[in-house]
């Protein structure tokens, strides 16, 4: 499947998504930390997937177009990244990076992608859907109540894969003695996608100014892949640092 994209294989339906999601799921080993972070988007779109189809959205046209065109910018960054991460966009390149260095774990990796995939993708996502389908991005609208209403759907997902990540075969929390913590804290997917809502609304206001609007998600996009190196910093030095901060006080 990773040939496939990096051939130039696309979705062009939620269940396109799904289907090539699930061939990564099985291409790639629990080894790899891009595998948890598939897993973990495989599981929220499986939900978007049944909520669409079942949840009456004032413009559910709208939500699918979204999610094909996220998901494919995902899968643009594997077609780049998965052979050389030094050609992913600058978001993922810590997710590539260190995606089989050892003592990260599984909620660490899985984290880490959805900062890049939210805080970097999510406004070029929106940005490219309204273009397909008319409009702009503003808040006072029912496609930006039906895009707050997902958060609720999301963060349950979120809750439970936390939970699955964090205890089990890998046994995060007993394992790390607490230690990653810290990084579950740091992430709220309401906040993010918010945030990303807004970054969208810049991004198309600078649409007059393409060199600007291109500067300002340059930026974004380097500012989100320092985020993620501060998500993927392995237990144990999380552990060095705390027992030196001790020492000195």
């Amino acid at each position: 499947m990773v040939k496939e994209i990096a051939s130039g294989r696309r979705a062009a339906t939620i269940s396109d998504v799904v289907n090539m999601m699930t061939a990564l799921d099985h291409e790639w080993t629990d080894r790899d930390g891009l595998w948890w972070f598939n897993r973990l988007y495989l599981r929220v779109t499986l939900s978007v997937l049944d909520a669409v189809a079942t949840t009456k959205y004032r413009d559910p046209k709208f939500l699918e177009q979204l999610d094909v065109v996220f998901a494919n910018l995902y899968f643009d960054a594997v077609a780049k990244g998965d052979d050389d991460p030094r050609a992913a966009p600058a978001a993922w390149r810590p997710l590539f990076e260190c995606r089989r260095q050892s003592g990260i774990h599984a909620i660490q990796f899985a984290l880490a992608g959805m900062n890049a995939h939210i805080n970097r993708d999510l406004p070029q996502g929106i940005v490219a859907t309204y273009l397909t389908l008319g409009g702009k991005p503003e808040q006072a609208s029912e496609r930006y109540n039906d895009f707050t209403s997902v958060n609720d759907l999301l963060e349950a997902v979120e809750g439970q894969i936390k939970s699955e990540f964090s205890t089990g075969v890998v046994g995060l929390i007993d394992a790390a003695g607490g230690q990653t913590d810290d990084a579950v804290a740091m992430w709220k997917v309401r906040a993010a996608r918010e945030t990303a809502w807004t970054n969208a609304e810049v991004m198309w206001a600078l649409n007059t100014t393409p060199t600007l609007r291109d500067a300002f998600f340059s930026r974004l996009d380097g500012l989100t892949g320092f985020a993620g190196r501060g998500l993927l910093v392995p237990v144990s030095l999380r552990a060095g640092r705390r027992r030196g901060v001790r020492r000195r006080a």
